[in-house]
């Protein structure tokens, strides 16, 4: 924990927008945004994302109003029903009908996230109950949406998606139009659309993609994952991470600002210069960004 709170200092000294949790199995993403929350103030925090299946939908709504009441109302959860795998594999849990459960689960959610007295009768949730947090507000939510399906459900019952190994043609061809005509039809404000990616400053992109293939590579063979990248007309994970020189990399960002991305959640990787001159530019450009 303390060195996530130097990470999340670190970083609002360097004038980066965000500080983000993957769910790990070295730390909750949710206690680890309190913490550092605590810590730092003023940045904005996120999850990208946690799991579903394995949280009744009333007591994640408890913690993640627990979790605003606690930073001041910085919080954007991210969440996803995960893979099948990991599900029934780690969880033990069985993954059926995730676009029903998915569904089912933000109809539960948003009102609870919202201090709304709930009784809901699905056909997966069954749900009396109401959480109460004094000076917590609803957090943003985003959807970890990958197919047409569940960016519908995120456009109608979430604020955005959150999308990993997604190339831009794919952000401005399937992302981007499908999620913004459910939002508009749902009469929804236009969604977030947030990239999340590894990212490198390098002088060396060839070295850079080889090391993301070899650290990387098995998110090629998920099923979910393989479909976008098929989608990309890519190969795999090597090939959407974003690498290069400044100037590169600025240029791969604005391609997806331009395909409709409305944010960026970098994963710098590599050896620790690499990884500091990442997210001194990084920096920079966020800088220009928020000064328009």
């Amino acid at each position: 924990m303390a060195d996530i709170v130097d990470e999340v200092r670190h970083i609002a000294e360097l004038g980066l927008g965000g500080a983000w949790w993957a769910e790990r199995h070295t730390a909750d993403a949710l206690t680890a945004a309190t913490v550092a929350g605590l810590a730092v103030p003023g940045l904005p925090l996120g999850t990208a994302v946690v799991t579903t299946y394995p949280r009744h939908p009333l007591t994640l709504a408890s913690q993640a109003l627990s979790v605003q009441a606690a930073i001041g109302n910085r919080l954007t959860l991210g969440i996803g029903p995960g893979h099948r795998h990991r599900v029934e594999s780690v969880f033990g849990l069985r993954f059926e009908h995730p676009a029903r459960h998915t569904r089912e689960y933000l109809d539960v959610l948003g009102p609870l996230l919202h201090g709304e007295t709930i009784e809901f009768n699905g056909e997966i949730y069954q749900v009396t109950g109401q959480t109460h947090t004094p000076d917590a507000q609803p957090p943003s939510v985003l959807l970890a949406a990958l197919g047409p399906v569940m960016l519908r459900i995120a456009g109608e019952l979430a604020d955005g998606t959150v999308a990993v190994w997604t190339g831009p043609r794919t952000i401005g061809t399937h992302v981007a139009p499908r999620i913004t005509a459910a939002a508009e039809a749902a009469g929804k404000p236009a969604p977030r659309i947030v990239v999340n990616l590894p990212i490198a400053v390098t002088e060396d992109a060839d070295q850079a993609r080889a090391w993301a293939s070899a650290h990387f590579g098995g998110a090629g063979q998920v099923p979910s994952y393989r479909a976008l990248f098929d989608r990309e007309g890519v190969r795999g994970p090597a090939d959407v991470v974003v690498v290069g020189d400044e100037h590169e990399v600025g240029r791969q960002l604005r391609r997806y600002a331009d395909a409709g991305a409305t944010e960026f959640i970098a994963v710098p990787f590599g050896s620790r210069e690499q990884t500091d001159r990442t997210l001194t530019f990084l920096a920079h450009v966020n800088r220009e960004v928020s000064a328009g």
